[in-house]
C-alpha cells in the first residue's frame, strides 16, 4: 500500500507537509466522486490514486460508478464527440434515455449524494444526477475533463442548463473554460510517479516487451499509447510513420491500447486502423487489457520516440507518462498536448502526418538532442504534473468552497 509518504524523495518532504497542513480542516469531510467506469480512460486512473490519498488524509472520501446500457453510453460518446467540436445530432429519444438514466442511478446514489459535504462529477455522463437530489447539503462540482474549447453549441447548450445548478465547474485549462454562473477553477491532471505504469522498472521487465510482441530490440521503436478513438488519429500515426520510413526503412510502429467501457466506438475505429496497417509487419497493433499498465510502462521505455498525434485532446496522459520516462513526445497541436509538449524543448507539436514524419526524421537523426528533450521532459513532469500538486489543488479547492465565507481559516503547524 502507497502512502503519502513514499511520495517525498520525488517530490520534497515539504510537499507533503504543506499537503498534511492543507487538509487538517477538511478533516472527515465527506466526498464523493462520481464517473461512468472503473477501467479505461485517464478518469479512472486519476481517481485510483486521488481516492486513496485523500482518506489517508482524513477525509471521508468515496468513489462511485454509474451505469448504463448501450443506448446510454451511444448518447454520451456522441455529447464527447459534439464537446469537442464534432457536429453532432443526438436525438430525443437518446436524450430521454440519457436523463432516464441518470434518475436511476440517482434513486440508488440519493442518500450518499444528498448528505455528502463534496460531490465531484466527472465528465458529461452523470452530470443530471444533481437535478434528482433536491436536497442536497453539499457543494457540487462538475469537473470537465474535455477539450471544451469549441463545442458543437446545441449540445452544449443542453448540458449547460444541468452546469447552470453546480456551484463550481473545473476545467483542465483556461481555453477549455465556457461561460457558466458560478466560480470556476483551473486544475490540470497528473500521474502517479508510484503506479504500476510509472514506477522504475528492471531491464529485464523493459526487455520482455520485445519477444512478447515480436519487436526488434537493435530498431527503433515509434509508440503511441492511447484508446482506439477517432480523435487521437491513430490513422493518421500511421500515414506519419510511412512517411518517416521512406528516410528511415529500419524504424517500427507500437500502436498500444484498448478501449473503455463507457466508450461504444472502439471497435470500429480498431478495424479502421487494421486496415490502414493492412498486414505491414513492422506495424503492431496490440490490443491491451485496460489493467496492463506494467506491460504499457515498458513500452513507454523501450521506445525511442513517443507520438501522440490528437487531432482534440482534453490532457493526454499518455504524454505525461512518456515524458516523465524521459522521452521526447511529437504531439498533436492541441488542448492539453500544448501545456505538455514545449516545442523543440520536450518534443515537438505538430499538425499533420507530413509534420510528425519531419520531427521523427530530425530526432532519428540527431540522438543527442532526444537525451537532452528527456531530461527537461522528466523535470516538467516531476514539477508540474503529478498526483501531488493534483492532490493539493483539489485540497485547495474544497477548503476554498468550504470556508470561502469566513476571513480565517486556521492551518494547524505541524513540526
Amino acid at each position: 500500500m502507497i502512502s503519502i509518504q513514499d511520495y517525498a524523495p520525488i517530490v520534497g518532504q515539504e510537499v507533503i507537509d504543506q499537503l498534511r497542513q492543507l487538509a487538517e480542516p477538511l478533516k472527515g469531510l465527506k466526498v464523493v466522486h462520481v464517473n461512468s467506469t472503473k477501467e479505461g480512460g485517464g478518469v479512472a486512473e486519476i481517481l485510483r490514486m486521488l481516492v486513496p490519498l485523500m482518506k489517508e488524509l482524513g477525509l471521508d472520501v468515496r468513489w462511485e460508478v454509474i451505469r448504463g446500457g448501450e443506448r446510454f453510453f451511444e448518447c454520451t460518446k456522441g455529447f464527447h464527440n459534439a464537446l469537442q467540436g464534432k457536429s453532432v445530432v443526438v436525438h430525443e429519444s437518446l436524450l430521454q434515455v440519457y436523463e432516464k438514466t441518470n434518475e436511476q442511478n440517482a434513486e440508488d446514489l440519493r442518500s450518499v449524494l444528498e448528505e455528502a459535504d463534496v460531490v465531484f462529477i466527472h465528465d458529461p455522463q452523470p452530470l443530471p444526477l444533481l437535478k434528482w437530489c433536491p436536497n442536497r447539503k453539499g457543494k457540487w462540482i462538475w469537473r470537465c475533463h474535455i477539450d471544451l474549447s469549441h463545442p458543437f453549441r446545441p449540445v452544449w447548450r443542453y448540458l449547460r442548463q444541468f452546469v447552470a445548478d453546480f456551484d463550481a465547474s473545473v476545467f483542465s485549462l483556461a481555453d477549455f473554460a465556457q461561460p457558466v454562473p458560478h466560480t470556476m477553477f483551473l486544475i490540470p491532471p497528473s500521474i502517479d510517479p508510484l503506479s504500476e505504469k510509472n514506477m522504475e522498472l528492471s531491464a529485464q521487465e523493459v526487455n520482455a516487451v520485445y519477444s512478447r510482441f515480436n519487436l526488434d530490440k537493435e530498431r527503433p521503436i515509434l509508440l503511441q499509447v492511447s484508446r482506439y478513438d477517432r480523435f487521437k488519429d491513430p490513422v493518421g500515426v500511421i500515414r506519419a510513420y510511412r512517411l518517416a520510413k521512406n528516410f528511415a526503412p529500419y524504424l517500427q510502429l507500437v500502436l498500444a491500447g484498448g478501449g473503455a467501457t463507457d466508450d461504444p466506438e472502439g471497435e470500429a475505429v480498431l478495424a479502421e486502423v487494421n486496415a490502414e496497417a493492412n498486414g505491414d509487419p513492422d506495424i503492431h497493433v496490440l490490443r491491451l487489457p485496460s489493467d496492463a499498465h506494467t506491460t504499457i510502462n515498458a513500452l513507454q521505455r523501450a521506445a525511442y520516440i513517443v507520438i501522440q498525434k490528437s487531432i482534440k485532446e482534453g490532457f493526454g496522459l499518455t504524454v505525461t507518462e512518456a515524458l516523465w520516462k524521459g522521452k521526447p513526445v511529437i504531439g498533436g497541436d492541441t488542448g492539453g498536448i500544448r501545456l505538455q509538449v514545449v516545442n523543440h524543448h520536450t518534443g515537438f507539436l505538430v499538425s499533420t502526418p507530413e509534420g510528425a514524419a519531419l520531427r521523427v526524421r530530425h530526432l532519428l537523426q540527431q540522438p543527442h538532442k532526444v537525451a537532452e528533450m528527456g531530461v527537461k521532459a522528466r523535470e516538467f513532469v516531476r514539477e508540474n504534473f503529478l498526483i501531488t500538486r493534483d492532490l493539493r489543488e483539489n485540497l485547495s479547492l474544497m477548503v476554498s468552497l468550504s470556508f470561502g465565507d469566513e476571513e480565517r481559516i486556521e492551518l494547524e503547524m505541524r513540526q
